[in-house]
C-alpha cells in the first residue's frame, strides 16, 4: 500500500525550466524502475522518460535533449528536469514506479505543468 506524490509543477513561460519530483508519501520506499508520463489536454497519456533499476534511461523523442530523468542514490525519489519548455509540454505529469521487477506499477496523482507561449 504505497502512494506516490508528484511535486514541482506550475506555470512557466516558454524557454524556462521546471524540476518535478516524485516519492512515496508518508514513508520512505525504494523502487526499481521509475518513470514520468504526461497527458496533454484532450490527448492520451504518453511516456516521457523512464529509468530502469540499473540506471538506464529512455526518453520520448519529443523531449530528448531537453528533459533529464534522474533519481536519488537510495532509489526513493525520481526527478524530471525539464529545460527549454515549450507550449506543447503543457500537460498533467504523472509519476510511475515499481517496487521490484514484475510487480504492478504504482501511479501518482499527477501534477499540472502549464507552459505559456
Amino acid at each position: 500500500q504505497v502512494q506516490l506524490v508528484e511535486s514541482g509543477g506550475g506555470l512557466v513561460q516558454a524557454g524556462r525550466s521546471l524540476r518535478l519530483s516524485c516519492a512515496a508519501s508518508g514513508s520512505s520506499f525504494s523502487f526499481n524502475a521509475m518513470g514520468w508520463y504526461r497527458q496533454p489536454p484532450g490527448k492520451q497519456r504518453e511516456m516521457v522518460a523512464r529509468i530502469s533499476g540499473g540506471g538506464t534511461t529512455t526518453y520520448a523523442d519529443s523531449v530528448k535533449d531537453r528533459f533529464t530523468i534522474s533519481r536519488d542514490n537510495a532509489k526513493t525519489t525520481v526527478y524530471l528536469q525539464m529545460n527549454s519548455l515549450k507550449a506543447e509540454d503543457t500537460a498533467v505529469y504523472y509519476c510511475n514506479a515499481v517496487r521490484r521487477p514484475g510487480a504492478p506499477s504504482i501511479w501518482g496523482q499527477g501534477t499540472q505543468v502549464t507552459v505559456s507561449s
